[in-house]
């Protein structure tokens, strides 16, 4: 398994296999902004547009390659305001269903967050649903769980979930302080 850290021209080059992760996702009941079944086309035009938040610095986005597709990526997006630049959140956390349990959700997860601290940012936070796999994960890495919010997204099957919100100083951080 390699994990890259994907430019705007490697995203556009992976479009067709991430826009296959993001289905395999999203049809298997996780949250991550899409209602199932999601469309292939929909898919492929989102991941197009991360290609341009690459381009254009508010983003970073890792994926893992495994036999040269997509298994899984997680991405951070970058504040924009002067009040805020030294925090990003967490996004998209994904996983193939063949690669889970191996892993690898945890390796993109610290990858991110190694990034995080290397570039000076002291401050990570994210919102999953409450209850999933990935709240889970976080919290086995040492993220904070601040609270939740009811009914705050639609699950894929378009129900209503509420959502929990974590933080995390990365390593980096920690250990200077």
């Amino acid at each position: 398994m390699t994990i890259l850290r994907a430019d705007a021209a490697q995203l556009d080059a992976l479009a067709d296999g991430l826009a296959d992760l993001l289905v395999d996702t999203v049809d298997g009941g996780a949250s991550v902004g899409f209602l199932a079944p999601l469309d292939r086309g929909e898919a492929l035009a989102w991941w197009r547009e991360r290609a341009e938040g690459v381009r254009q610095g508010r983003q970073a986005v890792w994926i893992a390659l495994r036999d040269g597709r997509p298994a899984g990526t997680v991405g951070l997006a970058f504040a924009d305001r002067p009040n805020s630049r030294h925090r990003a959140e967490l996004v998209k956390l994904m996983v193939h269903r063949d690669a889970r349990g191996q892993g690898l959700g945890r390796l993109l997860l610290t990858t991110a967050e190694e990034a995080a601290a290397a570039s000076g940012i002291t401050l990570l936070h994210l919102d999953t649903e409450t209850g999933s796999g990935a709240e889970r994960l976080y919290g086995a890495a040492g993220w904070t769980r601040i609270g939740a919010i009811p009914d705050y997204a639609a699950d894929p099957a378009g129900v209503l979930r509420p959502t929990s919100l974590y933080y995390k100083r990365p390593l980096a951080h920690h250990e200077a302080g």
